[in-house]
């Protein structure tokens, strides 16, 4: 019987050389011995994979346990989908290149939340906060979306308000939940409500830790192509919630990223 949950954390990397360290250390100095750290690899060309087998060797006493896997894929959530497949935890997280977990005792404290019974989680979904960095690592500013107290598939039709990689789920729930290849920008915004709303028909709970979970880097697939991204979430967020109701809420999302300049 297992007295503790393991944490399978995802990275995915494609000539991520310049941010991977960070988040390798990062993952490295949990003080929590139950990590199962999955990294895929679409054949970076760059030096991704020195830091990554320099990784592997520091870890050949058994600290935390890291996969590899080194193989061409369809894009990003394609190879998100790969990580899923192959988790063997009991809950599971992505964690991009340059992201962070971040305190050294984060997943030690997921642990002690998740309310872990005879080898049995009793939650679905556990959630928290995020903080935005630079590519050095430097705190930038908390998010500017807040988490809602009690999240719920709805919580998300005024955005993502919880940050992907603060967004613990069980992996059952995720394996039987693949991300959509049919979304380029925003198919992990589908994946959360698809997740939360699989979850909510079992009735299983969600639990906000009100921690820090992650340093966020500020900047990604979506951040880089900001008006493709909104386009698409609309679709999406007309196909969960309703033309009117995306409407609606767009144009807030139009007023909010105007403002912001």
């Amino acid at each position: 019987m297992k007295d503790k949950p393991l944490f399978t954390l995802i990275t995915v990397t494609y000539n991520a050389g310049s941010t991977i360290e960070r988040t390798l250390q990062s993952v490295e100095a949990q003080t929590y011995p139950r990590i199962e750290h999955l990294i895929i690899d679409g054949c970076s060309s760059d030096r991704t994979m020195s830091h990554i087998q320099r990784y592997v060797e520091r870890n050949g006493q058994g600290k935390h346990l890291v996969r590899v896997v080194r193989e061409p894929d369809n894009g990003l959530y394609d190879a998100m989908n790969k990580g899923i497949q192959m988790a063997t935890g009991d809950y599971l997280v992505f964690l991009n290149a340059g992201d962070r977990l971040h305190e050294t005792t984060t997943i030690e404290q997921l642990s002690e939340l998740s309310g872990w019974q005879r080898g049995r989680a009793n939650y679905a979904i556990l959630y928290g906060e995020t903080d935005l960095v630079d590519d050095e690592g430097r705190f930038l500013r908390h998010r500017r979306l807040q988490t809602p107290e009690q999240l719920t598939s709805h919580s998300f039709l005024s955005g993502m308000l919880v940050c992907h990689q603060s967004f613990y789920v069980r992996t059952d729930l995720a394996r039987s939940t693949p991300y959509d290849l049919r979304y380029r920008y925003s198919a992990d915004y589908d994946w959360c409500i698809r997740l939360m709303q699989r979850a909510e028909k079992r009735r299983l709970r969600f639990l906000n830790t009100h921690l820090i979970l992650t340093d966020y880097l500020n900047e990604g697939l979506t951040t880089k192509n900001h008006r493709k991204s909104l386009m698409e979430r609309l679709r999406l967020m007309a196909h969960h919630y309703g033309w009117s109701a995306a409407i609606i809420r767009h144009i807030g999302f139009v007023f909010r990223a105007v403002t912001k300049r």
